[in-house]
């Protein structure tokens, strides 16, 4: 069976994603799982802040961080090689032992530094093959013409789970401390696990087993790097998440301080972005179709670039606060349609490798961009730090306009392909 033909498998008159039972429940294990990634953070950090103090904390942070995104693209390679689904399972499982035991250590014992470095590195590594399965498994449980219907459900969950994370995390470390905290994140790993036993998935791809894991992760990058609308597409993905994978957030607090808009500043700004995010989120989520996608997904970015540019030279907080919604509403909307589009065209038995290419774009490698942050800022203030986020977004939509099978792109049932095409 060819690699469309199994994604083609799931039922075209299936209901509505937000209808559909099993993605339903794809969403509430996706939810409980970005939910406690956020508790956990906050755990680890507020953890690592009392026991070593703020640079110890920088560590911590780190070595959880580096192995994610040193590894994400081998975490490709092991969910096509084993699946999506038992690959997501497993490593939901790993991780929710690692913190339930890490709640019970901090609960029974101070813990040092290095216990916490220790659980930071295990969470990550294993973090490395969760994300790319995990984001894997749509087109294995919706039909095609559900797929942007889906990644705009995923986008609302994402801005759920940021908004609910922090206040549940603060909520339970002033109750119980960080081992409350731990045990809050591990109980909502369990509830993502749970969930996720439940989702059925289309049959499997035979993957042909190589000698080599570094065989299948070249394999992969070739078939990106041939194919001749993944390779545009995820280089445009690339370039419009570089600047809001979380540099911006810093770029936010630099701005709103230079400015003298304070810490109240900031957050009116973050919270329009957000709001802006989750109802391009929403929007996709009701819309029966997207017409002319490739052409919407680089309107978005022109529009995307726009807004940064008048952002970091906007005088006044309202305006800024107006901005953030626009930046917000239209950068969502690239991130859903593109994320669709990626999916829709993929072949199922690389699902695992090109998800991680664009996870570890959109956020392996967010830690790598902040420092450039700061020292931008500090050279040349925050308005040359949106100028440069508005020319990467205005290349991504000049790119997404000048190659024409992107350009032409739409969001439908894909034809079955030939062995040729699959290849690349």
């Amino acid at each position: 069976m060819s690699g469309h033909g199994i994604a083609a498998s799931v039922s075209a008159s299936a209901p509505p994603a937000y209808r559909d039972v099993n993605v339903l429940r794809w969403l509430v294990a996706y939810t409980a799982s970005i939910t406690g990634d956020v508790v956990y953070f906050l755990a680890l950090s507020w953890a690592a802040v009392r026991v070593g103090g703020p640079s110890q904390a920088g560590l911590v942070v780190a070595a959880g961080a580096v192995p994610r995104a040193v590894l994400m693209l081998g975490g490709g390679v092991v969910a096509d090689r084993f699946g999506p689904r038992r690959v997501a399972v497993v490593s939901d499982a790993v991780r929710c032992g690692v913190i339930l035991g890490a709640a019970a250590v901090v609960a029974l014992a101070s813990p040092s530094v290095w216990l916490l470095v220790m659980v930071a590195l295990i969470f990550g590594v294993v973090d490395a093959v969760f994300m790319p399965a995990v984001g894997a498994l749509p087109p294995l449980i919706a039909a095609p013409a559900q797929l942007a219907r889906v990644q705009g459900m995923r986008g609302l969950s994402i801005r759920l789970s940021n908004a609910a994370g922090p206040l549940a995390a603060a909520a339970v470390l002033v109750a119980a401390g960080a081992a409350g905290a731990f045990t809050a994140a591990g109980i909502l790993f369990a509830l993502s696990l749970a969930t996720l036993l439940t989702v059925r998935t289309a049959p499997s791809v035979e993957v042909p087993r190589r000698a080599s894991a570094w065989r299948e992760l070249g394999d992969g990058v070739r078939y990106v790097r041939r194919h001749r609308m993944l390779a545009p597409l995820v280089t445009v993905i690339g370039l419009s998440e570089m600047c809001f994978s979380g540099p911006v957030a810093t770029g936010l607090v630099l701005l709103a301080d230079e400015r003298g808009w304070g810490a109240s500043g900031m957050g009116w700004i973050a919270s329009a972005f957000s709001v802006g995010a989750a109802a391009s989120a929403l929007l996709l989520t009701v819309a029966a179709r997207i017409p002319r996608a490739g052409l919407v997904l680089s309107g978005a970015s022109f529009v995307t670039a726009g807004g940064a540019v008048a952002l970091g030279h906007v005088p006044s907080l309202p305006a800024a606060v107006v901005l953030g919604s626009l930046i917000g509403l239209t950068s969502g909307l690239t991130t859903t349609v593109s994320g669709a589009l990626l999916q829709t065209e993929t072949d199922p038995r690389y699902l695992g490798r090109v998800t991680s290419v664009t996870t570890l774009c959109t956020l392996g490698l967010a830690p790598v961009f902040f420092p450039a942050v700061g020292v931008t800022v500090a050279l040349w203030g925050a308005d040359a730090f949106f100028l440069g986020c508005g020319a990467v977004c205005l290349l991504a939509a000049g790119l997404g306009l000048a190659v024409p099978v992107l350009r032409r792109a739409e969001l439908h049932a894909p034809k079955p392909m030939s062995p040729t095409a699959a290849d690349g």
